[in-house]
């Protein structure tokens, strides 16, 4: 045990120290924990043994999303947002459902060992796009504002909208509707998790702005614990929210966003500490998925799982994306470029962790797919992202100057 947490420990003191120039490099971020759980792990020196169950490792990527969605929801620009939100809108509301259904005829092509509601499962489970795997695209100014807070956005809300989805589908897979139907079923999982989501982000949230101004005004927020009231904030908005049934993240996302507008003097410096945890969380979760999971899964890699993981990270990602983006005022690379930016990370994990209980015939290779997807996109995106906004700031740069 203190083996592993001397390892642990001084990785994060380590990468601490050189972040900000890794950052400006194509190797930072997920890319980086993912390679060292993977390289100290048991498949490669066997350094790092981490007894991992199903459930920590759903907990840590929760958490780890949670703050990330409430912390980017607050640093959001709602001036931009205010003449942009189109842009999600149409994402969140026409392309979403697009890329399950692309995500599913693919499925059909590609798996023939799975039944049609299995493969509806796993395009659900890799419809949406990551906050925390996307942030060095979402953060950095030199990609233009729409774009930003239109993916901004997009991330926060689809994991949430895409939550009672999948329980529709396990549902109808495990038989076990209600008496209603499938249309009852799904019109009361959409309302709860989105209904609970919102209600308990707003009510949380408003409520505890207050009380942090009030009680801040009056001196008793010492030195010490002023940074801790945003990161339990968020924290409470996702766990209360999923427990009275409704989605967690759902509730970060708007409950960030309500914190953000209320604390626009303030907020960057209450939100140091949230961010500062949520990307803590962030990288132990891909340590420990570098070594728990990909260290343990990435020889059971088929043909059809790859080409799959591929298929979901381009053509049934992109082609909605710029579709559903037609007539935005976006050129052709812009909307390329926002259908690249669409990475599987923390969501997708917490969704395979949800199907691999409910021990589906077909659930070993759901669960490759998605481990396969989330790899390759940890990969993919993680070597593409500075080099393309860098690309594209370029382009824009050139245009405007013509």
């Amino acid at each position: 045990m203190y083996e592993n947490m001397a390892i642990l420990a001084a990785f994060v003191f380590f990468y601490s120290l050189v972040s900000g120039g890794l950052e400006r490099t194509p190797f930072n971020g997920a890319i980086v924990y993912t390679a060292f759980g993977l390289i100290l792990g048991p498949l490669v020196l066997g350094v790092l043994h981490l007894n991992v169950d199903t459930e920590l490792l759903s907990t840590l990527a929760e958490l780890a999303l949670a703050l990330v969605l409430f912390t980017d929801a607050a640093n959001a620009n709602f001036r931009e947002l205010k003449h942009s939100f189109h842009i999600p809108l149409r994402l969140l509301l026409i392309g979403l459902p697009l890329t399950i259904v692309l995500g599913f005829i693919a499925g059909v092509l590609v798996f023939d060992g799975l039944t049609l509601l299995e493969v509806a499962i796993i395009a659900t489970m890799l419809a949406p796009t990551d906050a925390a795997l996307g942030k060095a695209v979402v953060t950095n100014e030199a990609v233009p504002s729409n774009i930003r807070e239109g993916l901004n956005v997009e991330s926060g809300l689809n994991d949430g909208i895409c939550v009672p989805i999948l329980f529709i589908f396990l549902a109808l897979t495990t038989n076990t509707g209600t008496e209603g139907g499938t249309s009852m079923l799904a019109l009361k999982l959409v309302a709860q998790a989105i209904g609970i989501g919102v209600a308990v982000g707003v009510g949380l949230t408003f409520l505890g702005t207050r009380m942090l101004k009030l009680f801040a005004d009056r001196g008793w927020v010492t030195e010490t614990w002023r940074q801790l009231p945003v990161p339990a904030l968020a924290v409470t908005c996702f766990a209360v929210a999923q427990w009275l049934g409704g989605s967690g993240f759902i509730a970060c996302f708007v409950g960030g966003m309500l914190f953000g507008g209320i604390e626009k003097g303030r907020r960057h410096q209450l939100m140091l500490a949230a961010e500062g945890t949520g990307d803590t969380l962030a990288l132990i979760t891909w340590v420990v998925f570098g070594v728990a999971v990909v260290g343990q899964s990435i020889g059971s890699f088929s043909w059809d799982i790859v080409l799959y993981a591929m298929l979901s990270l381009t053509l049934v990602r992109m082609v909605p994306v710029f579709l559903v983006l037609a007539g935005m005022n976006l050129r052709a690379d812009e909307k390329l470029f926002m259908g690249w930016f669409g990475p599987r990370g923390l969501a997708s994990i917490v969704f395979a962790v949800i199907v691999l209980n409910e021990h589906l015939p077909g659930g070993g290779t759901i669960s490759m797919t998605v481990v396969c997807t989330i790899l390759l996109s940890v990969i993919l995106h993680g070597l593409s992202a500075n080099p393309l906004v860098a690309a594209l700031g370029a382009r824009i740069k050139s245009r405007e100057s013509a």
